[in-house]
């Protein structure tokens, strides 16, 4: 492990602890809000909470192994020989990334072909993205590294395609008052997940040593707490709404 600052050690740290918390309180909200709107959009908040449910356990794995890397000894951070396991980050990612993509798809209720084929699409991509990116994360900066970021980036570039130009159809169909956040979800998701390559290549940009080490950490941490609670509140917002329009349709149609 890298020598770092109390101020970067603590920095990192409280990053951590925050977020543990932030998806905790987005699993309880995710779930119990289940009832709250119509039956079509309950798997998407199911999904949703799984999501904030996988990453808060990580965040725990992750907050243990930062723990157990470093040391105070005298007022300084000294590391402990334990190497801190970037392994818990890539495997959450693998299982919340593709998840991601698929709520937004199920809250849009499309039809089932479109869903199926779209969710498996985006599913199959987001998870090769986080596939070819971790050789290059944990490889030392330079070449090996700038390859895999290039290679991670090629079905990046095609998830936003697709959600730019494949999904714009389908958006257009959506009811007049929901077009806006599904419209405002998708740019949730391209924008924190454009953080990522970003965080992804500052120790290949001269940054190096702690100060590479806290701004990796914290830039991934940032990111995170953006696309898994920030898009579910917005796949919540998009389920009551719809369920609340379907509701006085359903009243106005018994009226009749």
């Amino acid at each position: 492990m890298l020598d770092i600052s109390i101020s970067q050690y603590d920095l990192v740290y409280n990053a951590f602890s925050f977020t543990i918390a932030a998806m905790g309180a987005g699993t309880i909200f995710f779930f119990l809000s289940r009832t709250q709107v119509a039956p079509a959009y309950r798997t998407a908040l199911t999904i949703t909470g799984l999501v904030t449910l996988i990453a808060c356990y990580h965040y725990f794995r992750i907050f243990q192994s930062w723990e157990s890397s470093y040391v105070v000894v005298n007022d300084t951070i000294k590391p402990t020989g334990v190497a801190f396991n970037d392994a818990y980050r890539y495997v959450d990612w693998l299982l919340t990334v593709p998840l991601l993509l698929i709520e937004l798809i199920l809250v849009m209720r499309l039809t089932r072909a479109e869903t199926v084929s779209r969710g498996t699409r985006l599913g199959l991509l987001a998870a090769a993205m986080i596939i070819l990116g971790y050789p290059g994360e944990i490889a030392a900066p330079g070449g090996t590294r700038w390859l895999f970021w290039a290679l991670a980036m090629v079905p990046f570039v095609v998830i936003v395609y697709e959600l730019f130009t494949g999904l714009s159809e389908s958006i257009g169909k959506q009811p007049q008052d929901v077009r806006g956040l599904v419209n405002s979800a998708r740019w949730v998701l391209v924008l924190s997940w454009a953080f990522y390559p970003v965080v992804y290549i500052l120790p290949m940009l001269g940054l190096s040593g702690g100060a590479a080490a806290t701004a990796v950490q914290v830039g991934y941490t940032i990111a995170d707490i953006v696309s898994k609670v920030g898009m579910g509140l917005l796949v919540y917002a998009i389920a009551m709404r719809k369920s609340e329009a379907e509701m006085q349709t359903g009243y106005a149609q018994a009226a009749e």
